[in-house]
């Protein structure tokens, strides 16, 4: 594998878990689950970073 095929793979993985984590994210709201948003917010706050 040449780099540019690893740096769009991280980049396609990140996005992946960003997208999956807001999904993650709207359920928990939605189900009133605080505790959850929270450690999501946290985790998602570590990937924008």
């Amino acid at each position: 594998m040449n780099q540019t095929t690893v740096t769009n793979a991280k980049k396609a993985h990140r996005s992946t878990l960003i997208k999956t984590l807001e999904h993650r994210l709207e359920v928990a709201k939605a189900n009133g689950q605080t505790a959850l948003v929270d450690q999501l917010e946290a985790e998602k706050r570590y990937y924008l970073s």
